[in-house]
């Protein structure tokens, strides 16, 4: 079995955060889905669980973070700018909140963020990795 990553993330409306995350690329899959979670595919290794509030709680007795903090900033890859700046787009259209955080362009990297309708944060980037290996280290 290949190694894989499941990044679980409470909601407040299931629903919504289904839509949210098909609009923005991500695919549900419906063996591990029910009217308590939501399994969204990124690819063949990465899957995010929307899990309501009391699914969440099953998992862990901590506070759910408000919407306006942040737990962790979950990055993911894209082969070009111009699908960084796409699933921006679809993220606003959708009740996201585009660039978070401010944008970066050193020209070998490219990054961009948003928040979902729950405030998880999400940095889109793109990288030369050839030209990232002559870089020196971003501080």
């Amino acid at each position: 079995m290949p190694k894989m990553i499941f990044v679980n993330l409470p909601v407040t409306d299931l629903q919504k955060a289904m839509a949210f995350y098909q609009a923005i690329g991500f695919e549900n899959n419906p063996q591990f889905t029910d009217d308590t979670a939501a399994c969204m595919v990124w690819s063949e290794a990465i899957f995010v669980m929307l899990l309501t509030h009391d699914k969440w709680r099953t998992f862990t007795k901590r506070p759910i973070p408000p919407a306006t903090s942040s737990e962790v900033l979950l990055a993911i890859s894209f082969d070009d700018i111009a699908s960084v700046d796409t699933i921006l787009d679809a993220a606003a259209a959708f009740d996201g909140t585009p660039d978070i955080n401010a944008k970066q362009d050193y020209g070998w990297m490219y990054s961009r963020s948003f928040a979902d309708p729950d405030g998880h944060v999400w940095e889109c980037m793109w990288m030369d990795m050839a030209a990232a290996s002559e870089q020196e280290v971003i501080s």
